[in-house]
């Protein structure tokens, strides 16, 4: 694969948790990194052999420490003046994966995502995965990857992201559908236990997520697939999975025709904030 993983870092220790877990994602997928730190340009003096030289320490210690730890690993680290989060889209976009940690040394305290970090997944026309300082650097591959799937609007870019992911680090793909069903006594023509109408009506969404996912199995017959249909809002249910998981894979749904409009969706926005690890924003139409 050609494309290099990008990953912004500033020193802060939420960039230094994205860049380990972007590093390990890039050494297992066979790409190289890319560590990119935004902000004013640095002075550069002629007698400097490398511009990179001259950025903050914090972040050259940290190259260093990746490549001491994935010596295989081709790891890149330039400075990109302009907008953090402008900057850093173009750059994930031309890469096709950008990673960022939830807040940076400029975040205020309290608040679990910055403003580089939501505007970056909410913006980016490429999947953009955010990662907290609780996240363990290696991405503990043996934790499961989540997916939310909405089997009536099934999303290709959605679900092949999260079979990569999970075909690359080895780990279990748990694919969740949240369906509502209703509640009371059903009018039927013959008197039928509500119960067991409520039990068709989930076997019948098992059997079409089933169906959703035939194909991507079909395609990655390596990954064990685990789905379910829960009763739960989507939210919560990608929330609660996310305390096992090594990483939850959401949709950002980009209108037909206005692709200039940014939104992250409710689903999306109630992960990016409570999950309990990395969460993965993918865009598609």
């Amino acid at each position: 694969m050609s494309h290099a993983v990008v990953v912004g870092v500033d020193g802060s220790a939420q960039s230094v948790a994205a860049a380990e877990w972007a590093a390990y994602q890039a050494y297992r997928s066979g790409r190289a990194l890319r560590l990119i730190h935004v902000g004013a340009q640095p002075e550069f003096s002629v007698e400097a052999a490398d511009p990179a030289e001259l950025l903050p320490r914090p972040v050259l210690v940290l190259r260093d420490q990746i490549v001491e730890v994935l010596p295989g690993l081709t790891v890149s680290c330039e400075h990109v003046p302009g907008s953090p989060a402008d900057a850093l889209v173009v750059a994930g976009e031309r890469e096709g994966l950008l990673v960022l940690g939830s807040r940076g040394i400029g975040g205020l305290a309290g608040l679990l995502l910055g403003s580089v970090a939501l505007r970056a997944a909410a913006h980016a026309r490429c999947p953009v995965v955010l990662v907290g300082t609780g996240t363990d650097g290696q991405g503990d591959v043996h934790g499961d990857v989540v997916v939310g799937v909405d089997s009536s609007r099934p999303c290709a870019e959605l679900v092949a992201f999260a079979f990569e992911r999970a075909a690359e680090g080895g780990a279990v793909l748990r694919a969740l559908e949240s369906r509502e069903f209703p509640t009371g006594r059903y009018v039927t023509a013959a008197p039928v236990d509500p119960a067991e109408i409520t039990s068709a009506l989930a076997a019948a969404a098992q059997v079409r997520l089933q169906d959703t996912l035939a194909p991507w199995r079909k395609k990655f017959p390596e990954v064990r697939v685990e789905a379910e249909v829960t009763g739960w809002p989507a939210g919560k249910a990608l929330v609660e999975a996310s305390r096992s998981a090594s990483l939850v894979v959401v949709g950002r749904r980009i209108p037909r025709g206005r692709p200039a409009v940014p939104g992250l969706g409710a689903v999306a926005h109630a992960v990016l904030h409570h999950s309990h690890g990395p969460v993965a924003v993918v865009p598609h139409d």
